[in-house]
């Protein structure tokens, strides 16, 4: 059988009992496969590679290495809660890298998606070489694959996960969840002890803002996305959406339009609410907000993000459009 086809008899992870039948059948499979080995990681900070994380650090503690690469795309105090979640509380072992200027300088005047992905993807695992070479008794690259990378990975998006390490880094792979789907992957996080806001949080592309701020990335447009995610986080937390809505942020064109501020012209960028429900990610519909909330995030957002005079709400179900717009 295909090690990538999901078998037919698999049942679906709904419930605790099945979590940790998954659970304790991993940590076998891991201590089997790792020995006294060591594991290298690239932890996000997403769901994905938490779990992974998580599950790993359960079945092989300090043999199990992570790197947390900032590429300069996080969410504003991402990677601050990724060293507070898993340096501070689950004491795994992280290393931090802050590499912000060598992926905006690569990505400056690229406007291609797919390029973007590219060169992000490329760039990442330059800088996870880099930190690869500084460890000793690595032998296995553990990845936070799930099903539907593996669904979309011909023809849809480029697979965000690590990929393409030179020859003489070639590490054995442990992806523990890659016959998962999204809300499988929760269940089974939540069956690790993981914390809610961990868990429960939504999904972020590998490529990060990178595939938000549209077009080719410059960092004044990418400051004004990251404030105006996160006052639509802030917002949707407040509204009690925090759990109740699969994914939603914001997406900042490369387009201006003219408004009008302290009673003069000026141009400023629109910032387009994406908002979906789904629990497999193969198809979306759209979260139906109120318009006393959209109201109110347009009004923080136009007056407390510089260069953002426009809010839209994006109304596309996937298909035909894709969760993310690039």
């Amino acid at each position: 059988m295909d090690g990538n086809k999901r078998p037919d008899t698999m049942a679906r992870i709904v419930t605790a009992a099945q979590a940790d039948a998954f659970i304790a059948d991993q940590l076998a499979k891991v201590r089997a496969t790792v020995g006294d080995k060591k594991v290298l990681l690239a932890l996000s900070g997403g769901v994905d590679s938490s779990v992974v994380a998580a599950l790993l650090v359960k079945a092989i503690g300090k043999q199990l290495v992570c790197v947390h690469v900032n590429h300069g795309l996080m969410r504003k105090g991402e990677s601050e809660q990724v060293i507070k979640i898993f340096r501070d509380e689950i004491d795994a072992n992280l290393v931090y890298v802050d590499a912000t200027d060598r992926f905006l300088d690569k990505l400056a005047g690229v406007s291609a998606p797919e390029e973007k992905r590219k060169i992000i993807g490329g760039e990442f695992i330059r800088v996870f070489e880099e930190e690869a070479r500084k460890q000793e008794g690595i032998e296995f690259l553990a990845q936070g694959t799930i099903y539907p990378d593996i669904l979309e990975s011909d023809g849809v998006k480029a697979h965000h996960n690590v990929g393409g390490l030179p020859e003489d880094l070639q590490f054995s792979l442990i992806e523990p969840i890659k016959l998962l789907y999204k809300d499988e992957v929760r269940v089974v996080g939540r069956a690790l002890g993981l914390p809610r806001d961990l868990v429960d949080r939504q999904p972020f592309p590998g490529p990060g803002l990178g595939v938000r701020c549209l077009g080719a990335i410059t960092r004044d447009r990418l400051h004004a996305l990251r404030e105006a995610d996160a006052i639509l986080r802030e917002e949707f937390d407040k509204a009690g959406l925090a759990y109740k809505v699969w994914q939603y942020f914001i997406a900042v064109p490369d387009v201006k339009s003219v408004g009008v501020k302290d009673g003069k012209r000026y141009e400023g960028w629109p910032a387009i609410i994406r908002a979906v429900n789904t629990t497999d990610a193969m198809s979306a519909t759209i979260e139906e907000l109120e318009y006393s909330l959209l109201h109110r995030i347009t009004d923080r957002i136009t007056h407390e993000v510089d260069g953002i005079n426009r809010v839209l709400y994006d109304l596309t179900p996937k298909p035909i459009g894709t969760i993310e717009w690039e």
